[in-house]
């Protein structure tokens, strides 16, 4: 039998692999479970998504049937950018805090989905963990929705540009939410 495999390289050089399976034959009743059933191809494409307004998605392709009298078929799958791995939290909610880091740029952005009823809301912390004035989780408007570049705003404020550099740490207030991924950028661009 045949399972795809989660595989990444920052170098092209080292890989790592993970030992879940990434892509399962599925749920067909014919011509699966067998050696050469869904064999994905090399790569992932960024394609435009069948829904009109939503943003581009990632496809991945694999072949089903192959070694089969049926012939085989080319199957196309999709996920949401950077959408591999996130930090999930039922509604009851749950924290994420990070290591000490340091940035560029004066705005933090989030890749998240939420379902109604949940939300995300981020607090900066100085390096001991305390909330830096201006950026405490109360004052973090609650994002709920489903963005791939959503800029957080304190108090009406996304501007990070004075904590630029310095040592802090963010704490992610999760609830009913999936936060794929988050990045700091230069928002006057």
């Amino acid at each position: 039998m045949t399972d795809g495999m989660f595989m990444t390289s920052r170098d092209r050089q080292q890989f790592s692999v993970w030992p879940e399976s990434f892509l399962r034959p599925g749920l067909r009743t014919r011509d699966s479970w067998f050696y050469g059933d869904a064999y994905q191809n090399w790569g992932l494409v960024e394609t435009k998504s069948a829904i009109g307004d939503a943003p581009p998605e990632l496809s991945l392709y694999a072949t089903e049937r192959t070694m089969q009298e049926t012939g085989g078929v080319l199957r196309r799958y999709s996920l949401r950018i950077d959408g591999f791995v996130s930090l999930h939290a039922p509604l009851i909610g749950g924290e994420l805090i990070t290591r000490p880091l340091t940035f560029t740029g004066n705005q933090l952005t989030l890749n998240a989905s939420t379902s109604a009823a949940g939300s995300v809301r981020v607090e900066i912390q100085d390096a001991d963990g305390q909330p830096l004035p201006g950026f405490a989780s109360a004052g973090c408007q609650e994002m709920y929705g489903d963005d791939l570049d959503r800029t957080v705003i304190w108090a009406g404020n996304p501007d990070l540009g004075a904590l630029a550099g310095k040592p802090v740490r963010l704490c992610f207030a999760v609830k009913d939410a999936d936060l794929y991924s988050f990045q700091f950028r230069d928002g006057s661009r």
